[in-house]
């Protein structure tokens, strides 16, 4: 799914909600830092460099909506943060977090070995798969001389 204000603003009005400043902000810091898995006071403190009267409970509102209308995924590194990462697909997009525990850095990696497994169990009829969450913990490249 090709993700931008446009087709965001179009989903918020399908639903009955309005594109106000202050959401596409939010979002556009999160579509700006894609790469990154940033936490509500991350974006917070983005957005409010061009909206100083914004406030962190609308950033959280904001948040939370998106992660209802699937414009978002909250992940969580457990590092007692939710991050947020954007939906860019409207199927499955299974894709796990390799995580450093020297600096922190979070790194997506997009292979999905799991999918046969998923299918496997599916047959048996005794559990619906609707998704899964993996995270590698270890030391980055960086981190690694």
């Amino acid at each position: 799914m090709n993700i931008n204000s446009k087709t965001i603003k179009s989903k918020l009005h399908e639903e009955g909600y309005k594109f106000t400043r202050q959401r596409q902000a939010v979002f556009e810091s999160i579509l700006a830092n894609k790469e990154k898995h940033l936490s509500c006071d991350n974006i917070f403190e983005i957005v409010k460099g061009d909206y100083p009267e914004i406030g962190i409970a609308t950033v959280y509102r904001t948040l939370q909506l998106f992660e209802k209308m699937n414009i978002v995924d909250r992940v969580d590194f457990d590092d007692g943060f939710s991050r947020y990462e954007l939906n860019m697909n409207s199927d499955k997009d299974n894709h796990h977090h390799l995580i450093c525990l020297d600096c922190g850095k979070v790194m997506e990696f997009k292979l999905d070995l799991l999918e046969s497994l998923e299918d496997d169990i599916e047959k048996s009829g005794q559990f619906k798969i609707v998704d899964h969450n993996i995270k590698f913990y270890g030391y980055c490249e960086d981190c690694q001389k």
